[in-house]
């Protein structure tokens, strides 16, 4: 029993001894953070499984300035000079292998997670025109309509039917009405959420997708025992590419259809998929079933969680939601999105909401090039992890004046370059998101028909800034995971 002491005692000694060594050695040692960021990651993996990495890495930034360590390896920097240079076009920072931890294991990863510059340019180039604002217009614009009108008709419905009871949860509406718009152009069918109102399991999929991503990435042990847990709800949380695997073979499926009913977003790409291989450019059936997936999540929790930030402000300013009401009040029945995208006030709350409460502010993890790399006047070395995030960038006070307060002058004025180039809701660089004009298309189009239909609602009294208070599980959502409006 004595020797097993001493052999624990030695154990120990000889694990401090180590850990002393890396720290006194470690090649982020120069650069401003907390001491225990030398030697351990774990509150910054407390933070990630808590909600709470944006305000963590944000904090740290305040008490140490634009660059600052947050783990052994990785240093988060908030400077514009440092943001333009890792995330310029031709960057050599390349993503870290954060992502492929964050997708858990998919087999074939897809345009959000390869690292490759010229595996994803390629894959980039062959969404390029479904993905364009003038493709989206032209073959999808007419569908994205429909599906607002009647999720903002179910909300009134809600609002002013008989056996309502004058409350309506716009996160809810708003939820369904990305996910139904999502499906119809990844899979060619939606998921009927807006018809019937109620939330199925793959809503309870997209819900728990981000947060099992999020943890996986950062604590893989706790993803493998969570995807063999006999638990069903932890279980789908770390194993939901296995069931977007499903539904993604429905997007090959429609695309092959003749049915115009069935018409998805690769329709256009399926002749790709016959060269059997995407090692030339192509797409084979597997990253059709990985994008289909990754895409519809993409699209939708992302949309949703903008719209109801949206509503939120706008709500609690009254001026502004008269305001905003009077310039939608102005336009004829008739208008479409080209439109929309001239009226200076709605495309002004869009952004500031995008600044202030764009659904994914989180790190934007990269790994330094080979040779290492100067950035805030500090070396980095080769490997090392470089983040920066827009929850940081978007309330820097050089660049956005009383950067906490939601002001939407701040987007009708001309002249603040600095704020056009921190401005990255969608990230930034070559990798800025594949669906971004689609976004737009969704934010516009939605917020217009919500503020001509429902004139002069409030938000319910539960609706208060404790209960919308961002929690973060890579992408932000309300802590109260509702959002409540009533009758003006």
């Amino acid at each position: 029993m004595d020797k097993l002491w001493v052999y624990l005692a030695i154990a120990t000694a000889l694990w401090l001894a180590l850990k002393t060594y890396r720290t006194l050695t470690s090649p982020l040692k120069s650069i401003p953070g907390p001491l225990y960021t030398l030697f351990t990651r774990l509150p910054l993996k407390l933070s990630i499984i808590t909600g709470q990495r944006i305000h963590f890495i944000d904090n740290l930034h305040k008490d140490y300035g634009r660059i600052v360590r947050i783990s052994p390896s990785e240093i988060s920097i908030s400077s514009l000079a440092d943001f333009k240079e890792i995330h310029r076009v031709g960057t050599p920072f390349l993503k870290s292998t954060w992502y492929q931890e964050f997708v858990m294991g998919q087999a074939e990863p897809g345009i959000f997670a390869v690292r490759d510059v010229k595996q994803h340019a390629a894959r980039r180039k062959l969404f390029a025109r479904a993905f364009s604002k003038s493709e989206l217009r032209r073959v999808w614009e007419g569908v994205v309509r429909e599906k607002v009108r009647l999720a903002v008709a179910r909300m009134k419905g809600e609002l002013e039917g008989p056996t309502g009871d004058g409350k309506c949860d716009v996160l809810k509406w708003w939820t369904f009405l990305a996910t139904d718009v999502a499906g119809h152009l990844m899979f060619g069918e939606d998921f009927g959420m807006l018809e019937g109102g109620v939330k199925n399991e793959y809503i309870h999929i997209l819900e728990s997708t981000m947060k099992g991503s999020g943890i996986n990435a950062e604590l893989p042990l706790v993803g493998f025992i969570g995807r063999h847990l006999p638990i069903a709800s932890i279980r789908c949380m770390f194993r939901a590419n296995d069931y977007l695997t499903e539904y993604g073979r429905k997007a090959v499926t429609n695309a092959r259809s003749n049915s115009a009913s069935s018409r998805n977003i690769f329709s256009g790409m399926l002749y790709e998929a016959e060269k059997g291989s995407s090692g030339e450019g192509g797409l084979s059936e597997l990253d059709v079933v990985s994008e289909a997936g990754n895409l519809i999540v993409a699209g939708s929790d992302t949309t949703a969680v903008t719209l109801t930030y949206l509503v939120w402000a706008v709500l609690s300013r009254p001026q502004l939601q008269r305001d905003l009401e009077n310039e939608l009040l102005g336009l004829g029945e008739s208008y479409d999105d080209a439109k929309l995208e001239t009226l200076p006030l709605l495309n002004a709350v869009i952004k500031e909401t995008l600044r202030l409460y764009g659904a994914a502010p989180g790190s934007l993890p990269r790994s330094v090039p080979e040779g290492g790399a100067t950035l805030g006047g500090y070396f980095i070395s080769e490997g090392m992890t470089v983040s920066t995030q827009s929850w940081t960038m978007h309330r820097d006070e050089d660049i956005f004046a009383d950067a906490d307060v939601f002001d939407v002058s701040r987007w009708l004025k001309d002249g603040n370059p600095a704020a056009q180039t921190a401005f990255s809701p969608f990230g930034a660089g070559a990798r800025v998101c594949l669906g971004i004009h689609l976004a737009y298309m969704e934010l516009r189009l939605a917020a217009a028909e919500f503020f001509r239909e429902c004139r002069g609602v409030k938000l319910a009294p539960g609706t208060t800034p404790e209960s919308m208070k961002p929690e973060n599980y890579f992408l932000i959502a309300p802590a109260g995971h509702r959002c409540d409006i009533v009758r003006g």
